[in-house]
């Protein structure tokens, strides 16, 4: 492996994450939300369908019914409540809330595979909810984008033991290009019973999709599998810390939102858990997830 390429390429990939999101509110201004992120994943999904053609695709219904649920809840899910989310809320604070994923990975993994943690994993969930609690203020109430943000978190989640559940059997690359291009798809016809679709044309409306469609889309999806393959998954994994870090700086650079110290101290405890969580696991009964993944 080549030390600096790999580390190189966990800040690329990072960086393309997170900075995703502000990129996203930027769009929100001449796309709607729904119709902006079905473009983009429909887009990326035909491009990149048609670059993995002669890669094995899915075989028999119950295959593709398999790929349809995953996109259903990778990019459906996932994308869906993080766009509607950045119109009441930063795009720092979507980031932040969209990748404590893994915290939830964890969750959902002990209650239906029965998989087993060590104690300081379970001490990193704990951190991590605290994190939550920090970056949103202790509010004793959430507003719509912050449910749907912590409501992304979780599709991404539920995304995330379906693939390793099913994963095997696809090959990995087909599985990403039609899960996005059916969730992209149902995300167009969302757009259509959801909102009212907004789509003002302009080079700088075509320049974002374009740039979320291949950048922050297909380049980061090819360069997450490419670190997964170079190194351990799981110490991979756990520089998804990164992404929410990028999230926030690109929310500041780009979109001038306050470095607030809650969503600072919140995102920094909301890392550490996800980074406790992310050491090596002990699972007797069950294989337990690995708790990141490219968004």
């Amino acid at each position: 492996m080549n030390r600096p390429s790999y580390l190189a390429g966990l800040v690329v990939a990072t960086a393309l994450m997170g900075s995703s999101f502000s990129i996203g509110k930027l769009g929100l201004q001449d796309v709607s939300p729904l119709l902006l992120a079905g473009i983009r994943f429909t887009l990326a999904g035909i491009i990149m369908a048609a670059a993995t053609h002669h890669r094995p695709r899915p075989q028999g219904l119950r295959r593709w019914a398999q790929v349809a649920l995953v996109g259903l809840f990778q990019t459906t899910g996932v994308m869906g409540a993080i766009f509607i989310s950045l119109r009441t809320i930063p795009a720092s604070e979507s980031s932040i809330l969209t990748f404590s994923n893994p915290l939830m990975v964890v969750l959902l993994a002990t209650i239906f595979w029965k998989a087993r943690y060590r104690a300081f994993q379970w001490i990193g969930v704990v951190l991590g909810f605290v994190g939550i609690l920090i970056t949103l203020g202790l509010h004793l109430h959430m507003r719509s984008g912050t449910a749907l943000g912590l409501g992304g978190a979780f599709s991404w989640a539920v995304a995330t033991l379906l693939i390793k559940r099913w994963g095997a059997a696809f090959d990995m690359w087909a599985l990403t290009a039609y899960q996005m291009l059916i969730g992209g798809l149902a995300l167009l016809g969302l757009s259509t019973v959801m909102e009212r679709p907004l789509f003002v044309l302009t080079w700088t409306s075509l320049g974002l999709i374009l740039w979320l469609a291949i950048m922050a889309s297909i380049v980061q999806f090819s360069l997450w599998f490419w670190l997964l393959q170079q190194g351990d998954a799981a110490k991979t994994s756990s520089f998804l810390f990164l992404a929410p870090f990028f999230g926030v700086l690109s929310g500041w650079l780009i979109l001038g939102e306050p470095l607030t110290p809650g969503v600072l101290l919140g995102g920094l405890f909301i890392a550490l858990g996800i980074a406790l969580v992310n050491l090596p696991q002990f699972t007797p009964k069950h294989d337990a997830p690995e708790s990141g993944g490219a968004l």
